[in-house]
């Protein structure tokens, strides 16, 4: 029966260098809690808030209902959850998130991705890595056609990630989401598949960027 299909490329776990992308796993409420926690004043102004105070939001308690609801998304074709790990050391520490979401097939094929990371280990290509090698199996596996970014004008940091890997800026949305108190204008990004299919997806023109500028 079709409704017990897995949904399209979910569950997977991606790989390129040390970086990894996999589901969540119930394990993982300790490490999540203490990297959320730790990096509250770099990530709370970009992000939409629930009742309650960040420690009790980001809890290792509140794992459990992130958890939760990643799983659904991801049984449902609504989403393409990842845990963002480093692995250095023989070692796999959590470093960040990045989810393929709002999903919708048939004629769209088009998807929302959203992403954090670490300060502790930003400007070191991570999430660029992670977008390329998540944007390449939406566009692969994942049966996607268009992958859409939406970022806060003064967020220089995340814009930089989707403009260093090549996304279209096509749309600027005036107080489309209420965040950190206010209504907040976001700069909106996309690609399609046609965009990287010749250079041999995003991960590869991503490596050529990070060789010329190396």
């Amino acid at each position: 029966m079709s409704w017990l299909r897995r949904p399209a490329g979910w569950p997977v776990e991606l790989a390129d260098g040390p970086v990894l992308l996999r589901p969540y796993r119930r394990s993982d409420a300790a490490a999540w809690s203490e990297v959320r926690r730790a990096n509250q004043a770099w990530l709370s102004p970009w992000e939409s808030h629930l009742p309650g105070g960040w420690d009790e939001m980001n809890s290792p308690a509140a794992f459990r209902w992130v958890h939760k609801d990643q799983r659904r998304s991801g049984r449902t074709g609504e989403g393409m959850p990842f845990a963002v790990c480093l692995r250095e050391g023989g070692r796999e520490r959590l470093v960040g998130h990045l989810n393929v979401g709002s999903i919708v097939r048939r004629a769209f094929c088009s998807g929302y991705v959203g992403y954090w990371v670490d300060f502790r280990v930003a400007g070191r290509g991570v999430i660029p890595t992670a977008m390329a090698l998540a944007v390449d199996h939406a566009f692969g596996p994942g049966g996607l056609h268009r992958i859409e970014v939406n970022i806060r004008p003064e967020n220089r940091p995340s814009r930089r990630v989707v403009e260093k890997l090549g996304f279209r800026e096509e749309s600027y949305h005036v107080r489309y989401m209420h965040i950190d108190g206010a209504w907040r204008d976001h700069i909106g990004y996309a690609m399609t598949s046609e965009e990287v299919a010749a250079e041999g997806g995003l991960l590869a023109r991503w490596h050529r960027v990070r060789n010329l500028a190396g």
